[in-house]
Parts: C-alpha cells; sequence; structure tokens
C-alpha cells in the first residue's frame, strides 16, 4: 500500500507565510541598490563639472574629467606610497604568519593554547593603544616618517588575523603528505613551502586579501606616525585633501574613486578563493 505525504495544515501555513521567490528578488534589489547607493554617488559626484556635490544631478550627462586629472596630479604620489606600503605588509604577513599558524596547526605542545590566547589578545588590541606605543618606539628608533615603519605597524594588526585564518585550514592538512615528501629527501623548510603552501593556498589568499585591506585602509597608523609630507599614504592624503579642495568636491570624489579602484579589483579577482576548501584531492 502506497501512503502519499500529504502536506499538513501547519506545512500549509508555513508556506502560506513564506515569500515569493519574485518578492525575495525584489526585495534583494532593493537592499543591494540602498548599500550601492553611495557608492553611485562618489561617482557620480567625481563626474560633475561644477565640483559642488549639493547641485549635482542624478546622472552626469556631461561628465568632466577634470576632477580626476586634479587627483591623479595630487594624490598620485599618495596611491602609489599606500601601494607600496600594502604590499610590503602583505608580503611581510604571510612570511611570519604562515609558518606560525603551520607550527600551532601541527605541532603539538602544551604551550599553544597559550600561544593562541595570546595572538587573540593582541587582536583585541584597540589600534589607537599600539599607535601610542609604536610612536615612542618609532621615535627612538628613527621610523618615523618612513614606509617601513608603517608597513611594522600594519603588519602587527593583520599577521594575528592572518594566523588564525591559516591555522584553521593547515590544521586539515594530512600528515601523511608532508611525511611523505619528507621520505623523498626534503627538509622541513623544503617540504613546507612544496607541499603545505599549495595546498592552504586559498587560506594564504584569503589572509593576503585581508593585509592589503587593513593596510590600504589604515587611517590611525598614517596619522600617528608620520608627521611629514614625504610619506603619506591616500587615506591621509584625503583627509587634508578635504581641507583645501572644500569647493573642489569632484577632485576630492574622485581621489575616493580611484583609492576604491585596488581593493575592488581585488574582492573580484579572489572571490572564488575565500570560500573554497584548502585541502579537497590532497589525498587520493
Amino acid at each position: 500500500m502506497t501512503t502519499l505525504n500529504l502536506p499538513t495544515a501547519a506545512t500549509r501555513r508555513a508556506r502560506r507565510g513564506r515569500p515569493s521567490r519574485g518578492t525575495s528578488t525584489a526585495l534583494g534589489i532593493l537592499f543591494l541598490a540602498i548599500m550601492l547607493f553611495p557608492i553611485y554617488w562618489m561617482v557620480n559626484a567625481s563626474l560633475q563639472p561644477s565640483g559642488n556635490t549639493l547641485t549635482a544631478g542624478i546622472f552626469p550627462f556631461a561628465p568632466d574629467f577634470s576632477g580626476y586629472e586634479r587627483a591623479i596630479a595630487d594624490q598620485g604620489h599618495n596611491l602609489l606610497t599606500s601601494l607600496i606600503i600594502s604590499i610590503g605588509t602583505v608580503v611581510l604577513t604571510l612570511l611570519i604568519a604562515a609558518p606560525a599558524a603551520y607550527a600551532l596547526a601541527q605541532f603539538r605542545f602544551r604551550w599553544i593554547n597559550v600561544a593562541l590566547l595570546v595572538i587573540i589578545i593582541a587582536q583585541m588590541v584597540p589600534g589607537v593603544v599600539i599607535a601610542n606605543a609604536l610612536y615612542s618606539a618609532y621615535n627612538d628608533l628613527g621610523l618615523l616618517n618612513s614606509i617601513a615603519g608603517l608597513i611594522l605597524a600594519d603588519a602587527s594588526l593583520a599577521i594575528p588575523f592572518a594566523i588564525l585564518i591559516l591555522r584553521t585550514s593547515m590544521m586539515g592538512i594530512p600528515p601523511a603528505i608532508v611525511e611523505a615528501a619528507r621520505i623523498d629527501g626534503a627538509g622541513l623548510i623544503r617540504a613546507f613551502v612544496s607541499v603545505v603552501v599549495p595546498v592552504s593556498r586559498n587560506a594564504l589568499i584569503t589572509a593576503a586579501l585581508f593585509g592589503f585591506l587593513f593596510s590600504w585602509s589604515d587611517f590611525l597608523f598614517a596619522l600617528t606616525l608620520t608627521t611629514t609630507e614625504d610619506v603619506r599614504p591616500v587615506t591621509l592624503g584625503i583627509y587634508q585633501y578635504l581641507g583645501t579642495q572644500v569647493s573642489n568636491w569632484s577632485a576630492v570624489m574622485a581621489t575616493a574613486v580611484l583609492s576604491s579602484i585596488p581593493a575592488i579589483i581585488l574582492l573580484v579577482l579572489a572571490q572564488k578563493f575565500i570560500a573554497a576548501g584548502a585541502t579537497g584531492g590532497a589525498v587520493k
């Protein structure tokens, strides 16, 4: 005898209470439009010929790129400085965080839990506390107004976060693939570089992306650890740009658009690696 699974009254009421697919799509588009409207208005204001956002139209029918010319002339050096600092932060972060995360993931020692607690506490310390402490140390070491100093400062925030991300991924690496490399004659460093790093590619890209974004959007360290115009990241450049370009908002908005492009490009290129698994297919 065949039993028919007829929907109960509670199931029918639950289905009637759910929004339809069309309603869900419309709400999603509405929320997305609301969240992206500030970005659209930033681009729109950067193309206004008058340079005044108060009189700007909804759409720039006669776009003017003079704001971008002014932004590149005034802020091009600051954009390059931010790019150098961000790339340096990513390199330093991965060089320190990757071996540390692998050691915390694979080795079994009593002090590992203590080390993880210290890393979590370091991640929770407010940046303003670190900035004030670094200013005194940098003043004694001569690292104020230097790219190397800003790289070290930004990496101090990125490294604990990267260790936590990489450790979670590296805990799933089977020890058998590392032992196989050791049997073939590879040393510890060779096995780490040739086996662990490729397997952890997705986690490394995720850590690198967040390290880049931490450094690229940094304002606190740039404001605290730089006192001259020799080394000025774009975030500090935009802040100081507001005082001199109040009557020409198109240049200010153009600078904001240009500073958003690297982060947008990296997010688009790396999105498929962020959610991907790190050890799929490692062991046949």
